[in-house]
């Protein structure tokens, strides 16, 4: 049954649940594993509401202007094909990885392996138990990479929390061989000024190249000290993983000062987060590009020395960007669009108090060549659905969906479900699908939603930070086409050239 409600804000198609609770699938749980998940890197406790905003909440739910607690809404172009449920690691669900038939999926426990050859019924293959947040995950080849952004009292996987003030605590990266994907093997560990909050993977045949982002030095952090301007590069051999070290720390951010020279934050620019490193970075290999959106900072920047990388242009929005978070480049490498994390995707601002322009993308055209390119904002990108102040919601990660002649992308925004969008007009982006969740709750803030959600061949896969694993198939005659772009391999921070 399609039941449709129209609202002052939208019009919603209600979708039908998928099953919640998948397939048992077997556990094997991988060498390093030997820990218990570890509450220092739980996410924020829910946070109180008003009584206003609880009472506006239900309000809201009663009269169909927003889902009812965890029901499922989506247009009529998208279907809910399966949910995997979290298992034993019951922390928070991060970033997706893809090769073959197989999904990788981080966890701030650690992370677990599915079998996806079959969308419809994905299995579990592994669960590796390893925690340290916010366990970025990458993989390439024979390999594949955890990022490990607290501090922890050693860097095996059987760590527990530990005062970043202290000269023992480890941050950084951590490197598996899944050449047995039934049995992940921890081979290598490199520790990175400020940890490794995301890594991007820039790979050739005979290595790796790991672009490690941080932020937030402190000078009572031994390991990580300001000014913190760059970004650590790791080298790691494909043959010889455990040889993996850094080999440099470009500046992306030269200037005088404690802090170098991004963007200062308060109180020259109200609002706005501080440059003391980048968040999260999206190369194209295919065209020795990078993107760096680097908190108070969004960058272009060259790749053609991958352990040298060269800024190109770099912008500031001093208006409606509070944290430039993540990048993705359209297929003709002419446009970046870049996220804003508003409340570093802990509040509630998919609403009318906060508006259409602030927690957004800015859609930015590439004019130019080469070196001489310019970044230059187009417009911005918000979902047109208001969400409850009980639901975290901001622009958060998503990829593009490969069709020749249009820019379509899949997006997640965390308790604002999952957006798919058109911005081959870079001056008028719109939205053609959607699939979402109502609040986790009608009395508290708590955080949830899909954190990645990424087209992989034919289907649309999200990690939602508490609900699951979720497949979603998207039946539409704009993104038919990109059923036949077929990969072996996909991380989408190493963007790749679809049609190559």
């Amino acid at each position: 049954m399609i039941l449709l409600n129209v609202s002052r804000t939208r019009r919603r198609r209600l979708g039908v649940a998928a099953a919640a609770g998948g397939l048992l699938a077997a556990l094997l749980t991988a060498g390093p594993a030997a820990a218990i998940p570890d509450p220092g890197d739980s996410p924020a406790a829910p946070k109180d509401v008003s009584r206003s905003d609880q009472a506006e909440a239900r309000a809201a739910i009663k009269s169909g202007d927003i889902p009812g607690q965890d029901e499922i809404v989506h247009s009529a172009n998208i279907t809910h094909v399966a949910n995997i449920p979290k298992d034993v690691l019951s922390g928070t669900n991060s970033d997706l990885a893809f090769q073959g038939k197989y999904a990788f999926a981080g966890n701030y426990d650690g992370f677990r392996i599915f079998d996806i050859s079959n969308p419809k019924k994905p299995k579990t293959v592994a669960q590796v138990l390893c925690p340290g947040s916010q366990n970025d995950i990458s993989v390439s080849g024979n390999l594949l990479f955890l990022s490990t952004d607290s501090s922890r009292s050693d860097s095996s996987c059987n760590s527990t929390t530990q005062p970043a003030t202290e000269k023992s605590s480890w941050e950084g990266m951590k490197v598996f061989d899944i050449s047995d994907k039934r049995n992940p093997r921890y081979v290598a560990a490199v520790e990175t000024a400020c940890g490794s909050h995301t890594h991007t993977l820039v790979p050739d045949r005979k290595n790796v190249y790991v672009y490690v982002s941080s932020y937030s030095p402190n000078a009572a952090y031994p390991d990580c000290q300001p000014p913190h301007d760059g970004i650590s590069v790791i080298k790691v051999p494909r043959k010889a993983p455990h040889k993996a070290a850094v080999v440099g720390f470009p500046v992306l951010f030269p200037g005088e000062g404690p802090d170098g020279g991004g963007n200062p934050g308060a109180p020259t620019n109200p609002g706005v987060s501080k440059t003391t490193g980048c968040h999260d970075i999206t190369v194209l290999p295919s065209k020795d590009l990078a993107a760096g959106a680097c908190m108070g900072d969004g960058i272009l920047f060259s790749i053609k020395d991958p352990e040298r990388p060269k800024v190109i242009d770099r912008v500031q929005d001093n208006v409606n960007f509070a944290f430039w978070h993540s990048a993705t480049f359209n297929q003709k490498a002419n446009k970046v669009v870049f996220t804003d994390e508003l409340g570093g995707g802990g509040a509630a601002t998919c609403n009318a108090e906060i508006g259409p322009d602030r927690g957004a993308d800015g859609i930015y055209d590439i004019v130019g060549k080469g070196d001489r390119s310019k970044l230059v904002f187009r417009s911005y990108f918000k979902i047109p659905r208001h969400q409850a102040d009980t639901e975290n919601c901001v622009a958060h990660n998503g990829s593009l969906i490969p069709v020749r002649g249009r820019d379509l992308m899949v997006q997640a925004w965390y308790q604002g479900g999952i957006s798919v969008w058109d911005f081959t007009n870079s001056s008028k982006p719109k939205e053609i699908a959607y699939f979402e969740r109502g609040p986790l709750s009608t009395d508290q803030l708590v955080t949830g939603g899909s954190w990645s959600a990424y087209y992989y061949n034919g289907y649309i896969y999200s990690n939602d930070m508490a609900k699951g694993f979720d497949v979603l198939k998207i039946d539409d005659k704009r993104t038919d086409q990109a059923r036949k772009v077929r990969m072996k391999e996909l991380n989408v921070q190493t963007q790749p050239d679809y049609f190559d």
